[in-house]
């Protein structure tokens, strides 16, 4: 499967009018950045963010074929504004000192989640893009989460499996392209996704001992295996029955 799945074909007038929206965006994690000057305290943080951004940016602009991002993607995009000074903040782990501030950018990130796909369902506006957009951002976020784990608790780089699955399961449906196959609509896949983002959120709060940060990050990981390992059983079963 393609890292997104639209064709990436555009005139010239369509591809200004996204490239108009991403602009407003890249304004936008300017002004909350500047908002927030402990979180974004130093010019590595600025660098690392404005990079992440830049990067998801030239991915839309080279696969978003329609112009106009609409208003699923909108809110999408808020959602990368806000990975993206994730990101930034762990540069010279910037976000130790404002924990707080850095878990609340990772809560309004997560309620997001839901928005953009309430709206494509109320507009009509669902797409094989916007589902694949959001997917990567949350893949992202659970990534950053992880790496900030890493630093608060110490538990060892096997949390990084946690964020690390997601791309380690589309680098193995390169050689076994079985794997990229179209999986089913799965209710179970939903909640593992939602547990993994909670337990880590929950690890990563001062208020949470450093053994009951590894209890949450051992559940996280195992539901995702046990989620991975359905999914990878399902598209080898299919893959023989056909």
């Amino acid at each position: 499967m393609p890292f997104f799945s639209n064709a990436s074909s555009m005139t010239l007038p369509k591809r200004l009018y996204s490239a108009a929206e991403l602009l407003l965006g890249g304004l936008v994690l300017m002004a909350v950045g500047k908002a927030l000057p402990q979180l974004m305290a130093t010019s590595a943080n600025w660098w690392v963010a404005s990079a992440f951004y830049t990067f998801i940016s030239i991915l839309v602009m080279v696969f978003w074929t329609h112009g106009s991002l609409g208003w699923a993607n909108r809110v999408t995009l808020a959602r990368a504004v806000l990975v993206a000074l994730l990101a930034g903040a762990l540069a010279a782990n910037a976000f130790v000192e404002v924990i707080w501030q850095w878990l609340a950018i990772a809560v309004i990130a997560l309620l997001l989640d839901g928005v953009d796909g309430w709206i494509a369902r109320r507009t009509k506006s669902h797409s094989l893009f916007g589902a694949r957009f959001d997917m990567e951002l949350d893949a992202l976020l659970i990534l950053l989460l992880c790496a900030g784990l890493l630093r608060l608790e110490s538990l060892g780089l096997w949390v990084l499996m946690i964020g690390g699955m997601r791309y380690l399961f589309v680098a193995a449906s390169w050689p076994f392209p079985r794997l990229a196959e179209p999986l089913f609509e799965s209710f179970r896949r939903k909640a593992v996704c939602v547990w993994q983002v909670v337990a880590l959120l929950l690890a990563l709060t001062p208020l949470t001992s450093h053994f009951a940060a590894s209890l949450l990050a051992i559940s996280a990981l195992l539901s995702l295996l046990y989620s991975f390992g359905i999914d990878a059983w399902w598209l080898s079963r299919k893959t023989r029955r056909y």
